[in-house]
Protein backbone atom coordinates (compact mmCIF):
# COMPACT_ATOMS: atom_id res chain seq x y z
CA UNK A 1 0.00 0.00 0.00
CA UNK A 2 1.16 3.65 -1.05
CA UNK A 3 0.30 6.96 0.71
CA UNK A 4 -0.09 10.01 -1.26
CA UNK A 5 2.04 12.88 0.08
CA UNK A 6 0.48 14.99 3.09
CA UNK A 7 -0.40 18.55 2.40
CA UNK A 8 -1.72 18.94 6.08
CA UNK A 9 -0.19 16.13 8.55
CA UNK A 10 -1.97 14.19 10.12
CA UNK A 11 -0.74 12.53 13.39
CA UNK A 12 -3.01 9.34 13.33
CA UNK A 13 -0.97 8.25 10.21
CA UNK A 14 2.15 7.91 11.91
CA UNK A 15 1.01 6.07 14.65
CA UNK A 16 2.42 2.03 15.52
CA UNK A 17 1.45 -0.16 18.92
CA UNK A 18 4.64 -0.03 21.04
CA UNK A 19 4.88 -2.41 24.06
CA UNK A 20 6.17 -0.61 27.04
CA UNK A 21 8.73 -3.21 27.86
CA UNK A 22 10.42 -1.75 24.77
CA UNK A 23 11.04 1.04 26.07
CA UNK A 24 14.61 1.53 26.92
CA UNK A 25 15.28 3.16 30.61
CA UNK A 26 18.84 2.24 31.19
CA UNK A 27 22.13 2.25 28.24
CA UNK A 28 23.67 -0.01 27.46
CA UNK A 29 27.21 -1.00 29.47
CA UNK A 30 29.06 -0.20 26.08
CA UNK A 31 27.87 2.77 23.63
CA UNK A 32 28.45 0.88 20.06
CA UNK A 33 26.82 -2.58 21.60
CA UNK A 34 23.41 -0.98 20.32
CA UNK A 35 21.47 -2.73 17.91
CA UNK A 36 21.37 -1.09 13.98
CA UNK A 37 18.48 -1.63 11.33
CA UNK A 38 19.50 -1.06 7.92
CA UNK A 39 16.21 0.29 5.97
CA UNK A 40 17.82 -0.03 2.29
CA UNK A 41 16.32 2.96 -0.22
CA UNK A 42 13.95 0.80 -1.63
CA UNK A 43 11.60 -0.37 1.70
CA UNK A 44 11.27 -3.41 3.10
CA UNK A 45 14.87 -4.11 2.66
CA UNK A 46 16.39 -4.82 6.09
CA UNK A 47 19.88 -6.13 7.53
CA UNK A 48 20.57 -5.87 11.38
CA UNK A 49 23.67 -5.09 12.65
CA UNK A 50 25.75 -4.60 16.03
CA UNK A 51 26.04 -0.55 15.98
CA UNK A 52 29.73 -1.13 15.94
CA UNK A 53 29.44 -2.43 12.59
CA UNK A 54 28.08 0.72 11.03
CA UNK A 55 31.19 1.64 9.44
CA UNK A 56 30.06 -1.34 6.72
CA UNK A 57 27.10 1.10 5.93
CA UNK A 58 29.34 3.88 5.21
CA UNK A 59 31.55 4.49 2.05
CA UNK A 60 34.95 5.96 1.75
CA UNK A 61 34.18 9.73 0.47
CA UNK A 62 31.00 9.64 2.83
CA UNK A 63 30.50 12.86 5.43
CA UNK A 64 28.91 12.31 8.91
CA UNK A 65 27.66 15.35 10.08
CA UNK A 66 27.28 15.51 14.24
CA UNK A 67 25.24 17.59 16.56
CA UNK A 68 27.55 18.85 19.10
CA UNK A 69 25.48 20.37 21.50
CA UNK A 70 26.01 19.26 24.97
CA UNK A 71 23.16 18.82 27.22
CA UNK A 72 22.55 20.91 30.62
CA UNK A 73 21.31 19.57 33.63
CA UNK A 74 18.33 21.60 32.90
CA UNK A 75 15.41 20.15 35.31
CA UNK A 76 14.41 22.01 38.92
CA UNK A 77 12.53 21.11 41.69
CA UNK A 78 10.49 23.20 43.99
CA UNK A 79 7.94 24.80 45.52
CA UNK A 80 5.26 27.51 45.04
CA UNK A 81 4.38 29.63 47.62
CA UNK A 82 1.87 28.24 48.60
CA UNK A 83 3.56 25.22 49.20
CA UNK A 84 2.86 23.24 46.53
CA UNK A 85 4.69 21.34 44.55
CA UNK A 86 6.53 22.38 40.65
CA UNK A 87 8.72 20.88 38.46
CA UNK A 88 10.53 23.38 35.92
CA UNK A 89 12.27 21.97 32.90
CA UNK A 90 14.38 24.57 30.88
CA UNK A 91 13.11 25.35 27.19
CA UNK A 92 15.74 28.10 27.07
CA UNK A 93 17.86 30.38 28.75
CA UNK A 94 17.36 33.89 27.81
CA UNK A 95 19.52 36.30 29.00
CA UNK A 96 21.53 35.36 32.12
CA UNK A 97 18.78 35.52 34.40
CA UNK A 98 15.93 35.04 32.53
CA UNK A 99 14.58 31.24 31.03
CA UNK A 100 11.80 30.36 28.97
CA UNK A 101 10.29 26.74 30.76
CA UNK A 102 7.73 24.17 31.13
CA UNK A 103 6.26 24.48 34.56
CA UNK A 104 4.44 21.30 36.18
CA UNK A 105 2.25 21.56 38.88
CA UNK A 106 -1.15 21.29 40.53
CA UNK A 107 -2.35 24.71 39.41
CA UNK A 108 -0.11 26.53 37.05
CA UNK A 109 1.42 29.53 38.92
CA UNK A 110 0.26 33.28 37.99
CA UNK A 111 1.94 36.20 37.05
CA UNK A 112 3.98 37.81 39.71
CA UNK A 113 4.30 34.25 41.90
CA UNK A 114 7.34 33.24 43.32
CA UNK A 115 9.09 29.97 43.15
CA UNK A 116 11.66 28.54 45.50
CA UNK A 117 14.47 25.97 44.08
CA UNK A 118 16.57 23.32 45.13
CA UNK A 119 19.77 25.31 46.93
CA UNK A 120 17.23 28.09 48.05
CA UNK A 121 17.37 29.68 44.71
CA UNK A 122 14.23 32.00 43.31
CA UNK A 123 12.55 33.16 40.45
CA UNK A 124 9.91 35.30 39.59
CA UNK A 125 7.04 34.28 36.82
CA UNK A 126 6.84 37.09 34.83
CA UNK A 127 4.24 35.83 31.98
CA UNK A 128 3.69 33.25 29.69
CA UNK A 129 4.54 32.33 25.61
CA UNK A 130 2.20 29.37 24.76
CA UNK A 131 2.77 26.48 26.59
CA UNK A 132 6.13 28.03 28.65
CA UNK A 133 6.58 30.12 31.23
CA UNK A 134 9.00 33.26 31.52
CA UNK A 135 11.31 33.00 34.71
CA UNK A 136 13.45 35.92 35.86
CA UNK A 137 16.16 34.84 38.62
CA UNK A 138 17.44 35.78 41.39
CA UNK A 139 21.29 34.97 39.90
CA UNK A 140 22.64 33.13 36.83
CA UNK A 141 20.28 30.43 35.89
CA UNK A 142 23.09 28.36 34.43
CA UNK A 143 24.93 28.52 37.91
CA UNK A 144 21.88 27.31 39.40
CA UNK A 145 21.27 24.64 36.64
CA UNK A 146 25.19 23.42 36.72
CA UNK A 147 25.20 23.47 41.06
CA UNK A 148 21.30 22.02 41.54
CA UNK A 149 19.53 20.71 38.14
CA UNK A 150 18.92 17.33 37.59
CA UNK A 151 19.55 15.83 33.97
CA UNK A 152 16.35 15.93 31.61
CA UNK A 153 15.56 12.89 31.24
CA UNK A 154 12.95 12.10 28.71
CA UNK A 155 9.12 11.80 30.39
CA UNK A 156 9.23 7.96 29.13
CA UNK A 157 12.24 7.22 31.16
CA UNK A 158 10.41 5.83 34.30
CA UNK A 159 13.08 6.45 36.54
CA UNK A 160 14.79 9.47 38.36
CA UNK A 161 18.79 10.99 36.99
CA UNK A 162 21.10 9.24 38.39
CA UNK A 163 25.01 10.50 38.51
CA UNK A 164 26.11 8.17 35.31
CA UNK A 165 23.59 9.86 33.38
CA UNK A 166 25.65 12.75 33.61
CA UNK A 167 28.32 11.10 31.08
CA UNK A 168 25.44 8.55 29.41
CA UNK A 169 22.77 11.12 28.30
CA UNK A 170 25.84 12.73 26.20
CA UNK A 171 27.59 12.24 23.41
CA UNK A 172 31.38 11.82 23.16
CA UNK A 173 31.86 14.64 21.16
CA UNK A 174 29.32 17.34 22.99
CA UNK A 175 31.05 20.55 23.26
CA UNK A 176 28.50 23.58 23.18
CA UNK A 177 26.36 23.71 26.33
CA UNK A 178 22.52 24.53 25.76
CA UNK A 179 20.64 21.17 24.86
CA UNK A 180 17.94 20.28 27.01
CA UNK A 181 17.37 16.91 25.35
CA UNK A 182 20.35 14.62 23.59
CA UNK A 183 20.82 14.39 20.32
CA UNK A 184 20.36 10.38 21.01
CA UNK A 185 21.68 9.01 17.38
CA UNK A 186 25.09 10.16 18.75
CA UNK A 187 24.78 8.16 21.89
CA UNK A 188 26.00 5.20 19.68
CA UNK A 189 29.69 6.62 19.15
CA UNK A 190 32.35 5.76 21.51
CA UNK A 191 35.61 8.26 20.59
CA UNK A 192 37.65 4.16 19.36
CA UNK A 193 34.50 4.33 16.90
CA UNK A 194 34.67 7.38 15.16
CA UNK A 195 38.58 7.17 15.06
CA UNK A 196 37.99 3.42 13.23
CA UNK A 197 35.60 5.55 10.82
CA UNK A 198 37.64 8.15 10.00
CA UNK A 199 40.83 5.98 9.12
CA UNK A 200 38.48 3.75 6.69
CA UNK A 201 37.78 7.08 4.87
CA UNK A 202 34.22 8.79 6.44
CA UNK A 203 34.62 12.11 7.07
CA UNK A 204 33.74 13.93 9.99
CA UNK A 205 32.20 17.61 10.40
CA UNK A 206 29.53 19.23 12.89
CA UNK A 207 26.60 21.62 13.02
CA UNK A 208 25.12 22.81 16.81
CA UNK A 209 21.09 22.18 17.61
CA UNK A 210 20.25 23.09 21.00
CA UNK A 211 17.21 20.76 21.37
CA UNK A 212 14.65 22.26 23.06
CA UNK A 213 11.72 20.72 25.71
CA UNK A 214 9.46 21.57 23.52
CA UNK A 215 11.00 18.28 20.84
CA UNK A 216 8.72 15.82 23.66
CA UNK A 217 5.29 18.22 23.69
CA UNK A 218 2.30 16.60 21.40
CA UNK A 219 2.39 18.82 18.16
CA UNK A 220 -0.28 21.28 17.92
CA UNK A 221 -2.83 22.03 15.92
CA UNK A 222 -1.58 25.66 15.22
CA UNK A 223 1.43 23.31 14.09
CA UNK A 224 0.21 21.59 12.04
CA UNK A 225 -2.37 24.41 10.08
CA UNK A 226 0.39 26.51 10.13
CA UNK A 227 3.30 24.06 8.98
CA UNK A 228 6.35 25.49 10.92
CA UNK A 229 7.33 23.64 14.26
CA UNK A 230 9.00 25.12 17.79
CA UNK A 231 11.86 27.23 16.78
CA UNK A 232 15.37 26.00 17.91
CA UNK A 233 18.29 27.81 17.53
CA UNK A 234 21.35 26.40 15.05
CA UNK A 235 24.80 26.86 14.05
CA UNK A 236 25.75 25.17 10.51
CA UNK A 237 30.04 26.90 9.96
CA UNK A 238 31.28 28.04 7.15
CA UNK A 239 33.63 24.49 7.82
CA UNK A 240 30.92 22.32 7.59
CA UNK A 241 29.49 24.14 4.57
CA UNK A 242 33.08 23.83 2.96
CA UNK A 243 32.93 19.87 4.00
CA UNK A 244 29.78 19.40 2.09
CA UNK A 245 30.46 20.85 -0.99
CA UNK A 246 33.47 18.64 -1.58
CA UNK A 247 31.91 15.54 -0.61
CA UNK A 248 29.12 16.58 -2.96
CA UNK A 249 31.89 17.12 -5.46
CA UNK A 250 33.68 13.57 -4.66
CA UNK A 251 30.49 12.00 -5.44
CA UNK A 252 29.99 11.30 -1.44
CA UNK A 253 27.01 11.22 0.76
CA UNK A 254 26.16 13.60 3.35
CA UNK A 255 24.92 11.06 6.12
CA UNK A 256 22.97 13.14 8.98
CA UNK A 257 24.01 11.64 12.25
CA UNK A 258 20.16 12.29 13.99
CA UNK A 259 17.08 14.01 13.07
CA UNK A 260 18.68 17.52 14.99
CA UNK A 261 21.34 17.02 12.00
CA UNK A 262 19.25 16.70 9.49
CA UNK A 263 16.67 19.88 10.40
CA UNK A 264 20.20 21.90 10.87
CA UNK A 265 21.29 20.93 7.73
CA UNK A 266 17.91 21.12 5.65
CA UNK A 267 17.50 24.48 7.17
CA UNK A 268 20.57 25.69 5.86
CA UNK A 269 19.80 24.35 2.32
CA UNK A 270 16.72 25.61 1.58
CA UNK A 271 18.56 27.82 -0.96
CA UNK A 272 19.54 24.21 -2.94
CA UNK A 273 23.37 25.11 -1.20
CA UNK A 274 24.04 24.74 2.14
CA UNK A 275 24.89 28.05 3.09
CA UNK A 276 26.41 29.06 6.99
CA UNK A 277 23.44 29.58 9.41
CA UNK A 278 23.66 31.24 12.82
CA UNK A 279 19.86 31.52 14.22
CA UNK A 280 16.21 29.99 14.41
CA UNK A 281 14.95 27.11 12.08
CA UNK A 282 11.20 26.55 12.95
CA UNK A 283 11.06 24.60 9.61
CA UNK A 284 8.53 21.27 9.52
CA UNK A 285 9.30 18.60 7.85
CA UNK A 286 7.08 15.94 6.75
CA UNK A 287 6.10 14.00 4.21
CA UNK A 288 6.06 15.61 0.59
CA UNK A 289 9.22 17.52 1.75
CA UNK A 290 12.15 17.19 -0.88
CA UNK A 291 15.37 16.92 1.13
CA UNK A 292 18.35 19.13 -0.53
CA UNK A 293 21.17 17.86 1.58
CA UNK A 294 21.05 14.65 3.37
CA UNK A 295 21.29 11.52 1.60
CA UNK A 296 21.65 8.92 4.61
CA UNK A 297 20.45 9.07 7.84
CA UNK A 298 21.40 7.59 11.44
CA UNK A 299 18.45 7.70 13.81
CA UNK A 300 17.17 6.11 16.89
CA UNK A 301 13.13 5.20 17.13
CA UNK A 302 10.99 7.86 17.76
CA UNK A 303 7.87 8.27 19.52
CA UNK A 304 4.63 7.50 17.69
CA UNK A 305 2.26 10.63 16.05
CA UNK A 306 5.20 12.82 16.62
CA UNK A 307 6.48 15.40 14.21
CA UNK A 308 10.07 13.50 13.93
CA UNK A 309 8.15 10.03 13.04
CA UNK A 310 6.69 12.41 10.62
CA UNK A 311 10.49 13.58 9.34
CA UNK A 312 11.71 10.01 8.70
CA UNK A 313 8.65 9.21 6.99
CA UNK A 314 9.57 11.96 4.71
CA UNK A 315 12.91 10.46 3.93
CA UNK A 316 12.40 6.69 4.00
CA UNK A 317 8.49 6.37 2.78
CA UNK A 318 5.42 6.25 5.00
CA UNK A 319 4.44 2.79 4.44
CA UNK A 320 8.64 1.91 4.40
CA UNK A 321 9.30 3.27 8.03
CA UNK A 322 6.21 2.00 9.57
CA UNK A 323 6.67 -1.65 8.30
CA UNK A 324 10.07 -0.79 9.53
CA UNK A 325 8.76 -0.32 13.30
CA UNK A 326 6.65 -3.32 12.97
CA UNK A 327 9.67 -5.61 11.91
CA UNK A 328 11.49 -3.75 15.23
CA UNK A 329 8.85 -3.95 17.33
CA UNK A 330 8.74 -8.42 16.34
CA UNK A 331 12.24 -8.89 16.60
CA UNK A 332 12.47 -7.31 20.09
CA UNK A 333 14.43 -3.75 19.26
CA UNK A 334 14.97 -1.45 22.14
CA UNK A 335 13.30 1.97 21.29
CA UNK A 336 13.71 5.76 22.14
CA UNK A 337 16.56 7.86 23.89
CA UNK A 338 18.60 4.31 25.66
CA UNK A 339 17.33 2.00 22.95
CA UNK A 340 18.61 0.91 19.20
CA UNK A 341 18.98 3.00 16.07
CA UNK A 342 18.13 2.77 12.43
CA UNK A 343 20.41 3.52 9.14
CA UNK A 344 17.69 4.86 6.72
CA UNK A 345 18.69 5.62 2.91
CA UNK A 346 16.64 8.14 1.46
CA UNK A 347 13.70 7.23 -0.41
CA UNK A 348 14.18 5.93 -4.04
CA UNK A 349 11.27 8.17 -6.25
CA UNK A 350 8.99 4.85 -6.82
CA UNK A 351 8.55 4.78 -2.49
CA UNK A 352 5.94 7.27 -0.99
Amino acid sequence: MTHDPIARPDPADFDFELPTALIAQMPLAERDASRLLHVAAAGEVYRELAFAQVGELLRPGDLLVLNDTRVIPARLFGRKASGGKVEMLLERILDHDLALVQLRSSRSPGAGSTLTFEGGATAVVEGRQAQFFLLRFAADVQAILEQHGHMPLPPYIERADIAADRERYQTVYAQNPGAVAAPTAGLHFDRELLQALRQQGAEQASITLHVGAGTFLPLRDEQLRSGRLHSERIEVSESTCAAIAKTRAAGGRVVAVGTTVTRALEAAGQSGTVQPFHGETDIFIYPGYEFRVVDAMITNFHLPRSSLMMLVSAFSGREPILAAYRYAVAQRFRFFSFGDAMFLEKKSESVV
